[in-house]
């Protein structure tokens, strides 16, 4: 697979590469002379934000019949496929667009894999997808999934699609490696998610305290290097988890003051109270019909066990991460040349 002459027989085929995560493995892979083409959504805007050298196909993952030309390469050229493509949802209930993008969308996929013969399929996955382990303990890569074992709907979909991911290991052979990487961050993020949103939200001022638990994020430039990484060393059947050091909320306040110059809040509500107000704020969301910021899921998704054992990515795809703190400056600043925020320190010089 290092032969520039194979390396020129090879396609690689990027679903959700108008994400965060998508098209930094797309900018990744061009960066290393591949060739690659991208499946969005017709009128989806974010195209616009897509590597130009990315080959764009108008496509659908939950319409099987839209995937023949995104598969469609040829003669000689072998296929890669890197399947990002996901709906995240803070929603514990279910959702059925969630389900037919994450499950049903990840067989399909998996279907035209085996019938296209592809040579590699690199799935992402979800550490939301594996069991939580008590406190103390790093949780690893577990040998099957069950929707069953994991909280929030998010979680539960992708759990019954990583399974269905190693069914096709075992029952049609296919050279398939699964990431789970924890949350996603660093700059140009323009679906905006939970850490830019964090950040956007912390600098307005709209915050009035914290929840005593911790953030597990991972620059989305380090998550592609190693899924890249993964198409060449990832071994069939196997599933890394990709995480980076825990951060604190307390940490997170203090790190975004320093940057920013914001007023950092100090109020920090223990595990207990922030339950409790959690399961407030799901009651005024059934009276309002409207998404609560602090539901019981977003308290769970803090204060649960968010240590992960990185031990076999970074032995096997030669996986690291830059400092937290890094992706958190690269972040805001990008927010700040987008107009999203305003910061009162200079962040370079």
């Amino acid at each position: 697979m290092n032969n520039q002459s194979n390396q020129e027989n090879i396609l690689y085929l990027v679903t959700g590469v108008t994400g965060n995560l998508g098209s930094s493995v797309a900018a990744k892979l061009l960066s290393e002379g591949k060739s690659v083409r991208g499946l969005v959504l017709k009128g989806d805007l974010a195209t616009a934000y897509v590597p130009k050298k990315v080959d764009v196909c108008i496509g659908d993952v939950t319409d099987r019949g839209s995937l023949g030309h995104f598969f469609n390469a040829d003669n000689g050229t072998e296929i890669i496929v890197i399947h990002c493509a996901a709906i995240v949802t803070v929603n514990p209930g279910f959702n059925q667009k969630v389900y037919d993008v994450n499950v049903t969308g990840t067989k399909n996929i998996l279907n035209a894999c085996i019938e296209h013969k592809v040579r590699k399929l690199v799935y992402v996955s979800s550490t939301g997808a594996i069991p939580e382990s008590p406190h103390g303990i790093a949780i690893k890569e577990p040998d099957c999934f069950d929707p069953n074992d994991v909280v929030g709907y998010y979680g539960k979909t992708k759990a019954e699609a990583t399974q269905a991911v190693m069914d096709a290991v075992r029952d049609h052979d296919l050279d398939a490696s699964i990431v789970y990487p924890t949350g996603i961050c660093g700059p140009d993020d323009y679906a905006f998610g939970p850490v830019a949103s964090f950040i956007i939200e912390y600098c307005e001022g709209k915050m009035s305290g914290g929840v005593e638990g911790s953030f597990n994020a991972v620059d989305a430039r380090d998550l592609a290097d190693a899924i890249v990484t993964c198409c060449e060393k990832g071994r069939k059947g196997e599933d890394y988890i990709l995480g980076n050091e825990c951060v604190t909320m307390q940490q997170m306040f203090r790190m975004l003051s320093e940057l920013t110059g914001t007023k950092e809040i100090k109020m920090i509500l223990p595990a207990g109270t922030a339950k409790l107000f959690g399961k407030l704020s799901d009651l005024g969301g059934k009276i309002t019909g409207k998404p609560m910021r602090m539901s019981s899921f977003a308290v769970y998704n803090l204060i649960r066990n968010n240590v992960f054992d990185c031990s076999k990515a970074k032995s096997e795809l030669d996986y690291h991460t830059r400092p937290f703190v890094e992706s958190i400056t690269d972040t805001i600043a990008w927010l700040e040349h987008e107009n999203k925020i305003q910061t009162l320190i200079p962040l370079h010089g």
